[in-house]
């Protein structure tokens, strides 16, 4: 009779190894989808409280026009100035809840001559398909406005937009249009403004979703891998052992008792199955 002293031998503690360093790599895997689980917690938290934080004068915020860091996303800051009306723009293919609209950005002169870009807000797509149906105007003259402030967003190559119109909320480009300096590291998602607009405003930007995404599952996932691996390596050593036994009364018992079993689970309709196989030969 073999035994199992085919397990010791350098081909299986060759096997061994690779496990291992499969399960070790597994690990670090895991640990690193709970440090992506962290960062992203941290995020949240933050966002959070940048959002639910007391708006601030925008000088506070910004040192400069071009200023900008990405731990001030979503701080609500203050400003006093006069919209300019005649310089707004729509951006292009910015869907709300699965319906495809326009974002409506509008230019603030403030109290220095500076200019700041307000996103004011949502509207549908027409029945022009290309347009609103209407577009309200902002208040005329001097308002105060409240606005959660975010990074502009790159260009896209080759993406165009008609008249009036942009592809994407590039600050440095839509600058180009207008008079004085011009804050291109960061525009603000309008929260409020006073006086309020005479007509329906654009629909207010919707609060930030905070989803820590998948990565916990993950983690648990790659620690399963890594179980499984060993699994299989124990799952090949049986296997190994069972061939070169095959000849032992014992183990011939044993493999006798597992095809009696696996045939009792069979169904009668396999059974049946068989006897008409049998019949046809």
């Amino acid at each position: 009779m073999k035994n199992w002293r085919f397990a010791f031998s350098r081909r299986w503690f060759g096997y061994l190894a690779v496990a291992v360093v499969f399960a070790i790599v597994c690990v670090l895997l895991s640990q690193w989808q709970l440090s992506r689980l962290e960062e992203k917690r941290a995020e949240n938290a933050l966002v959070l409280a940048n959002y639910e934080a007391e708006p601030v004068p925008l000088s506070s915020v910004l040192d400069s026009p071009a200023d900008w860091q990405d731990a001030d996303t979503w701080t609500p800051v203050e400003m006093r100035g006069s919209y300019l009306g005649d310089d707004q723009v729509l951006v292009r293919n910015r869907p709300r809840n699965g319906q495809p609209g326009f974002e409506v950005l509008t230019p603030l002169r403030l109290t220095d001559g500076s200019v700041f870009v307000v996103d004011r807000g949502w509207l549908p797509t027409g029945s022009a398909q290309d347009l609103p149906d209407v577009i309200p105007a902002p208040p005329v003259g001097e308002v105060t406005v409240t606005a959660r402030l975010k990074p502009g967003e790159p260009a896209l190559p080759g993406r165009t937009a008609a008249e009036g119109q942009i592809a994407t909320v590039e600050l440095a480009q839509f600058a180009e249009s207008l008079d004085g300096p011009v804050y291109t590291g960061a525009y603000g998602l309008l929260a409020s403004e006073d006086p309020a607009p005479a007509e329906t405003a654009p629909l207010p930007a919707m609060k930030p979703e905070l989803d820590e995404g998948s990565h916990l599952s993950y983690a648990f996932q790659w620690l399963v891998f890594g179980l499984l691996g060993f699994a299989f390596l124990a799952y090949a050593v049986r296997e190994e052992y069972r061939h070169l036994n095959a000849d032992d009364p014992a183990e011939q018992a044993r493999a006798a008792e597992r095809e009696r079993k696996r045939t009792a689970r069979r169904s009668d309709a396999d059974v049946e199955d068989d006897i008409l196989d049998a019949s046809a030969r």
